[in-house]
């Protein structure tokens, strides 16, 4: 962290494996350099040369960042390029979809309520948003997923303490037909100004082909109840292979598009 008469302006929080390998963060959506007041390039550069200097005399041999993008954090694009200029390696880009501007998102919800609110009654659908009160989802999302053969990426025990750490963070969105539950996506409200898409998945014994759009429409109202400035509908790649049909999709509720940078060094 980097100070000045005890205001933060510059931080990284990192994890360093018995293997040597340090991260910020893992397990994470990211980490990252943040930049929370303009600095002196020159201070900052200083500042990065002695992240590396610490991490290597606790042990470690490596650095791995992974960099929000600049709708989370303003200032990564000056990041990145430092990382770079240090002789970092960019060793992964993914691409996220967004809408972003709270005055879009809420006349976009107001347009898809009026769209969809039709369509669940002639489908005989509800949706449910709100806090957790129980994890009973995360069986059936995993259940579902392996169904359709995807690998399951997030660690459960870690989620649960993550959500009892949090519990005014996380949301669940589930669509209801009759009795039944046929999808599932868990929200995370990752800054004051964002709601992060983090995992989901649809029932794939259902008919219902709506459940995927009522799901981002929920997304979408969700942050405008949130009072949150983008919604960050996630990457669409499985195993780090772009997934076409899933691009697509996102991109019919979205407004724009970033990229998330990971970066690695070897010390």
């Amino acid at each position: 962290m980097l100070y000045k008469r005890d205001q933060l302006l510059v931080e990284i929080q990192v994890a360093l494996n018995s293997d040597g390998v340090a991260q910020s963060l893992p397990k994470t959506p990211f980490g990252g350099i943040w930049i929370h007041h303009i600095v002196n390039s020159e201070v900052f550069s200083d500042f990065l040369k002695s992240i590396l200097s610490f991490v290597k005399e606790k042990g470690g041999t490596e650095l791995i960042i992974t960099q929000a993008s600049c709708l989370y954090s303003p200032h990564s694009d000056t990041v990145q390029y430092f990382l770079q200029k240090e002789g970092f390696e960019l060793v992964h880009a993914q691409n996220h979809h967004f809408f972003e501007g709270k005055k879009k998102l809420k006349a976009e919800q107001k347009l898809l309520s009026a769209k969809y609110n039709k369509k669940l009654k002639e489908n005989g659908l509800k949706v449910s948003v709100g806090n957790i009160q129980s994890f009973n989802f995360l069986n059936e999302i995993k259940a579902w997923n392996q169904s359709r053969g995807y690998k399951i990426s997030f660690d459960e025990n870690q989620l649960i303490s993550q959500v009892s750490a949090f519990p005014e963070r996380y949301f669940v969105i589930s669509v209801i037909q009759g009795v039944d539950y046929i999808g599932h996506a868990l929200a995370v409200k990752l800054t004051s100004k964002s709601i992060y898409y983090f995992l989901s998945a649809i029932n794939p014994k259902t008919k219902v082909k709506l459940a995927g759009e009522l799901i981002m429409v929920n997304l979408i109202k969700l942050a405008v109840e949130q009072k949150a400035s983008f919604v960050d509908f996630g990457s669409s790649e499985v195993e780090g292979v772009p997934n076409h049909s899933l691009i697509f999709f996102k991109s019919k509720f979205s407004n724009c598009t970033r990229n998330k940078y990971t970066w690695k060094r070897q010390l």
